[in-house]
């Protein structure tokens, strides 16, 4: 091998003391951390804190005027944060399992990877997990850009105490995993949203394939990976966990396909400026009582940005309204919208004030604004 020039040397060289200096730095953070730990401790209060974290991302982003690309210095910077956020206390976080699935995924984007993971069976058993205090936080999938709202997730919160104290968007990217080659494989594995979301592609490539729906993109890479001529529809990160072999990758009908979820958790999170709501109104049953219920809001200027709509299973015919508005509970015209409500409908239940996360195609745009799941 030829040797190093001087100057890759000499820039190598630069490179180690600033590592160097990068390291006591993160110490001088983490000693930092530990300090807020115990003051938090005295006072009770809560390790995960959303608003803070996501001061502290837009603060990071801001000052990086450089060559690192914003998303990769969110990538550092969540790990930094989850290192520290450990040192105060290593958080147990629930989720839609096997490991590998979209929403474990969508664990490591808000919270790092220095958090104790807790795979879950069902959506049901994550928000029990919380409730029950055997789990800090759940992660839940709410809707998805190209299959809508996840019914069965929003329908947990009509009963459940939990509320939504922080959202995530994840770009989702389905691949064809399997030990066969693709001419060989006849059955596919995979969540039924997964599933709809590559139907083209799988009717154009693997048309004699037989489909199945199982709980999730992970636990299909779980049973093709025992079988012959199968195959599942997952992620990236399920088949090197796995060690199934990518057949092919982006098979999605549509590019443009994000999941948002829900870090579900037993307190709201803190006031940001930029925040967003979500609530359940539950209307009576007479002529006008949607539009009369939408026009407070309307009145104090307050943008609903979802509405959606869903039977209360309670009763025939009788429905419920999911909406998100931008604001947080705690603002004074959005708590004087929802005493207007209060006198005109049958049932308000707020779900939960979170910071605004910008859905990741939007990162680029001058304006950006904030819209099942794909385990």
């Amino acid at each position: 091998m030829p040797d190093t020039p001087e100057a890759i040397r000499h820039l190598r060289e630069q490179i180690d003391l600033l590592d160097a200096q990068i390291v006591a730095l993160l110490n001088q953070r983490a000693e930092l951390a530990v300090r807020i730990g115990e003051e938090k401790a005295k006072s009770d209060l809560p390790v995960f804190v959303p608003s803070r974290e996501s001061e502290v991302m837009r603060k990071v982003t801001a000052c990086n005027i450089g060559h690192f690309s914003p998303e990769s210095l969110e990538i550092v910077y969540r790990e930094v944060i989850s290192g520290c956020r450990c040192l105060e206390e290593r958080l147990r976080v629930a989720f839609l399992g096997p490991e590998g699935t979209f929403t474990h995924q969508a664990v490591i984007k808000q919270f790092g990877r220095q958090v104790d993971l807790l795979p879950k069976q069902s959506e049901m058993e994550v928000f029990a997990s919380v409730e029950r205090g055997f789990a800090d936080y759940g992660v839940v999938a709410a809707e998805n850009s190209l299959e809508g709202v996840v019914a069965r997730v929003m329908d947990l919160f009509l009963d459940s105490p939990l509320k939504v104290c922080a959202e995530i968007y994840l770009p989702i990217r389905h691949c064809l995993l399997s030990r066969s080659t693709k001419e060989e494989i006849t059955r596919i594995y995979s969540h039924p949203h997964a599933l709809a979301q590559c139907r083209g592609w799988l009717t154009a490539n693997l048309p004699k394939a037989e489909l199945f729906e199982v709980a999730s993109t992970g636990r299909g890479v779980e049973i093709a990976r025992q079988e012959d001529k199968s195959a599942a529809v997952g992620s990236l990160m399920a088949g090197e966990l796995f060690n199934l072999p990518v057949v092919a990758e982006h098979i999605s009908d549509k590019t443009e396909n994000t999941t948002r979820f829900f870090v579900i958790g037993k307190k709201i999170a803190e006031p940001t400026g930029n925040d967003k709501t979500s609530l359940i109104l539950f209307l009576s049953d007479r002529v006008g009582a949607l539009s009369d219920a939408l026009e407070p809001f309307k009145r104090e200027k307050i943008n609903l940005s979802r509405i959606e709509s869903r039977p209360t299973k309670r009763a025939a015919w009788e429905y419920m309204f999911y909406l998100d508005l931008l604001g947080h509970s705690d603002d004074a015209k959005v708590r004087l919208v929802f005493d207007q409500l209060k006198r005109d409908i049958l049932m308000l239940k707020i779900i939960g004030s979170y910071p605004i996360e910008l859905v990741p195609e939007a990162r680029c745009r001058p304006l950006p604004s904030p819209g099942a799941e794909t385990t």
